[in-house]
């Protein structure tokens, strides 16, 4: 195997015996060829569309299948063999489709090979990986539009399921997807693919924002509870915000009480939720300390999407963990998807958590949170004028994805030791770091304005406009902002590129930059946008406040 998409890539080079987030080589294969598979229909379906035909089966199995290959996103090994199964059936289809119009497409290796077992299946993959691609400038830059591709299908996917959809986005990755394909492009058209990835990223976290806001209303601010009570509990971590409407719509009157985990915890800000008086709060903390919320919660755990952690061998929680959607892991029961656009069954989930106590409770208090762009909208005038007073100095976007290493005490250390005239604006798991910490307020604004999940970053960017327009200057790295983002997964790469695309110089990126840059590629990011590592706390420190 060889993967590095994620962070955690093994001594910042890759992963070639077991993923450190846990993938199997044997799963890792199938990965690289249902990503293969994925090229190849897009092929058919670029074909297609030259012919005004579009085909919204595919667009759904392309984007869902993007989402499977997220990091931390499934694990099940069967669900893959099932998946590229799947990917035939389509592929035949599409081309009897093109051929009732007479095109045929060249049949080579890519649009024709099969594969019946498992086996086959992982020798094909052997040869089709990401290291098929010899010249490492070229494979850095195809595979950084591939990982933009993953995060934007994630988003994607979420607005999908509450039947928001954009036909021009899924031209778009179908269109990228075929460009990592072709030998005669340019390292400079490649480029131009990157840059353009990011523009859809804009487009897709902006169309997600209008379906998560036009179905549960403008984030508010609101005060997070952290304690427990004495009824049952589900604990729901992932992302999707269909899947906790539907959660809640289910448990109301089982006397079942819901908690969000992780990247979860943002949709205690919206109004719809908010009427469910067994919608407790928040419990826990980002995505990998699950190893052990999981153990003390007692209940039954719900996945929607990523970030599943492998348990530990002396993990007692395996039995009471079910996924859904594009998550999946061995031993974890998993809960399909409702026919036709009916709800999902979970009553077999809430019938298992009916079977526990309450949760143990391991932490009491609050959280505030709730600052997305029409919340701090609202405020704009109060937030103009501390900065125009100087009782704000500068901004520092904080956003992204929080991690296992060691080296991720940089942001709550860094958080810590920010001047009392400073706000931190964040999204995502990031928020983690610093967000229980006791920073106060300047003149009633919280210093730390959590803007939600990782696609909340697109708060953020409007945020930072609204700034721009308001000083009435004419380019956003004049504002008093500063970029100290955490990365881990492929949702963090679209946001990054969707900043650059925006034209958001001098990013400060950690804790290690991406190993799929190659040294030319991350040349190109530092000489054209300032994109940087992070140094230590105190260097940076100076750095961003001179």
């Amino acid at each position: 195997m060889f993967c590095y998409q994620c962070q955690e890539a093994s001594h910042g080079l890759g992963c070639e015996v077991k993923g450190v987030c846990g993938k199997t080589p044997e799963v890792s294969a199938l990965q690289d060829l249902l990503i293969y598979q994925l090229k190849g229909l897009s092929h058919y379906t670029t074909a297609l569309r030259v012919l005004k035909i579009e085909n919204t089966e595919a667009n759904k199995f392309i984007t869902d299948s993007l989402f499977m290959t997220i990091t931390n996103a499934n694990f099940d090994y069967s669900r893959f063999v099932a998946r590229i199964r799947e990917g035939f059936l389509l592929r035949t289809q599409l081309k009897a489709t093109l051929l009732q119009h007479n095109v045929e497409l060249p049949l080579t290796e890519l649009l024709s090979w099969s594969a019946i077992t498992s086996v086959e299946m992982e020798e094909i993959a052997q040869y089709n990986g990401v290291l098929a691609t010899e010249n490492e400038d070229i494979r850095s830059l195809r595979e950084l539009v591939i990982y933009g591709l993953k995060g934007m299908a994630a988003y994607v996917e979420h607005a999908s399921n509450l039947g928001y959809a954009d036909n021009e986005t899924d031209a778009f990755i179908q269109r990228a997807l075929v460009a990592t394909t072709d030998d005669n492009l340019s390292g400079e058209e490649l480029t131009a693919l990157v840059l353009e990835t990011g523009k859809m990223g804009v487009q897709v976290m902006a169309l997600l924002d209008k379906a998560n806001t036009t179905s549960y209303g403008n984030p508010e601010i609101t005060k997070v509870n952290l304690g427990v009570r004495s009824n049952p509990g589900i604990l729901i971590s992932g992302h999707d915000l269909k899947d906790m409407e539907e959660l809640l719509r289910q448990t109301e009157g089982t006397g079942v009480d819901v908690y969000t985990h992780s990247e979860m915890l943002p949709a205690n800000y919206y109004p719809a939720f908010k009427k469910y008086t067994h919608f407790v709060g928040n419990y826990g903390g980002a995505w990998w300390s699950q190893v052990t919320d999981f153990e003390t919660f007692n209940g039954v755990v719900l996945f929607t999407t990523n970030c599943i952690v492998p348990p530990r061998k002396s993990a007692t929680y395996v039995d009471r963990v079910y996924t859904t959607g594009s998550s999946g892991f061995p031993g974890f029961k998993h809960i399909a998807g409702g026919e036709e656009g009916k709800p999902k069954d979970f009553s077999a989930l809430i019938k298992h958590a009916l079977s526990f106590a309450s949760p143990t409770e391991i932490e009491t208090g609050e959280i505030i949170g709730g600052f997305a762009h029409a919340q701090v909208f609202a405020l704009a005038d109060k937030i103009v004028d501390a900065v125009k007073s100087g009782a704000i100095r500068k901004f520092f976007v904080m956003a992204g994805c929080d991690g296992r290493m060691k080296g991720r005490s940089y942001y709550t250390d860094f958080a810590t030791k920010l001047p009392k005239d400073t706000v931190i604006l964040t999204a995502g798991c990031a928020k983690y770091r610093y967000n229980k910490l006791p920073l106060g307020d300047i003149g009633g604004i919280p210093r730390v304005l959590d803007a939600g999940q990782c696609n909340d970053s697109y708060s953020l960017v409007m945020i930072a406009l609204k700034l721009k327009e308001v000083f009435e200057l004419n380019d956003i790295n004049e504002l008093p902002i500063a970029y100290n983002i955490a990365w881990y997964e492929q949702k963090a790469v679209i946001v990054l590129l969707a900043l650059l695309y925006l034209g958001v110089k001098n990013i400060h990126l950690g804790p290690t930059l991406p190993a799929f840059l190659s040294p030319n590629v991350a040349k190109v990011l530092v000489d054209n946008f300032g994109i940087a590592p992070i140094g230590s706390v105190d260097e940076d420190m100076k750095l961003f406040l001179n």
